[in-house]
């Protein structure tokens, strides 16, 4: 079930009936993509309503305004002011002690920087964050981001298999609106890779995808995180060649998948690599991908989705 609510949409269980349940639902924050410039909420209905039915958990979906009519740091402040606002909304079914923040691209951006503000962590308490292909550090430049990743011809027709990256194109239009000249690129709401750990939730999951020039600095910064060793910009994310498993997740591989607990188990880092697709693959047009591409697309994009609930309800949330 969906509901909207001001600029939050609201995502109920099927098996869950807002108006006879009593008990409060484990919540997830969702925040929307699109270079800070473009998108809505609603873009993720689909993964959203999907996500919310599986795990039996609340999803709400946050809007904020976009670049370049607001640029940064308007989008951080609004998103915090929405979550606060659903947060002390009595008629929500919320589990204050079981809440998450999460996003895609620049919303998973957005989901690493809304939990640093003081707010959000003193009262909302996210006990998880969830960025899935999200850029967390704008101080690297395009052209050395577009080398830190494959480029895989043979996986045939679609944009997985063309010789360029896309958002090479798309992200100096997107940051040039978003991030006004002289602003300092590594400021933690912009480039949260170089907050302090102890000012993120202690438990957050890594979501990258292979041939995407964000990857690498997403699997940098779960590396740090989770005191690994940092790969340096020669180090190419992923493999070189495509993955003999079609429609599967790599999970034997610490390229594509590793895990840290610290010893007393309160803190956590998780990372998952999604093999041979591109940036946004489960919401870019359709028509890029070609028929085996799209295929791929929706069987990794579902069984992400059903890690990452595996992972809140039975670890995060136990």
């Amino acid at each position: 079930m969906q509901k909207a609510a001001s600029s939050n949409t609201i995502f109920f269980p099927k098996s869950y009936d807002p108006k006879t349940s009593q008990s409060p639902l484990p919540t997830l924050f969702s925040i929307h993509g699109g270079g800070f410039c473009v998108g809505r909420s609603n873009d993720d209905d689909e993964w959203n309503a999907r996500f919310a039915s599986m795990h039996s958990v609340l999803v709400i979906a946050v809007n904020y305004r976009k670049a370049p009519a607001y640029p940064f740091p308007t989008a951080v402040y609004d998103a915090e002011a929405l979550v606060l606002a659903a947060f002390e909304d009595e008629s929500l079914p919320i589990d204050k002690t079981r809440i998450a923040i999460g996003g895609f691209s620049a919303g998973g951006c957005l989901s690493l920087t809304v939990c640093q503000l003081p707010s959000i962590r003193e009262k909302v308490k996210p006990s998880a964050a969830l960025p899935i292909y999200a850029v967390v550090d704008q101080s690297i430049p395009g052209e050395v981001k577009v080398t830190t990743r494959y480029y895989k011809p043979s996986l045939g027709g679609g944009v997985r298999a063309e010789p360029t990256d896309y958002l090479a194109k798309l992200a100096p239009v997107f940051t040039g609106s978003y991030i006004s000249p002289g602003t300092n690129l590594k400021d933690v709401r912009l480039s949260p890779c170089f907050a302090p750990r102890d000012t993120l939730p202690p438990h957050i999951f890594f979501v990258g995808v292979e041939l995407d020039q964000l990857a690498h600095e997403t699997w940098r910064m779960a590396n740090k995180f989770a005191g690994r060793p940092e790969p340096t910009f020669t180090d190419k994310v992923g493999q070189e060649k495509p993955s003999a498993e079609k429609g599967q997740l790599i999970l034997d591989d610490e390229r594509f998948a590793f895990e840290h607990v610290d010893e007393d188990k309160k803190r956590s880092v998780r990372w998952l690599l999604v093999p041979d697709q591109v940036h946004g693959y489960d919401r870019i047009p359709k028509e890029w991908h070609d028929k085996e591409s799209l295929e791929d697309a929706k069987l990794k994009e579902i069984a992400s989705q059903k890690i990452l609930g595996e992972w809140l309800r039975e670890f995060v949330w136990r």
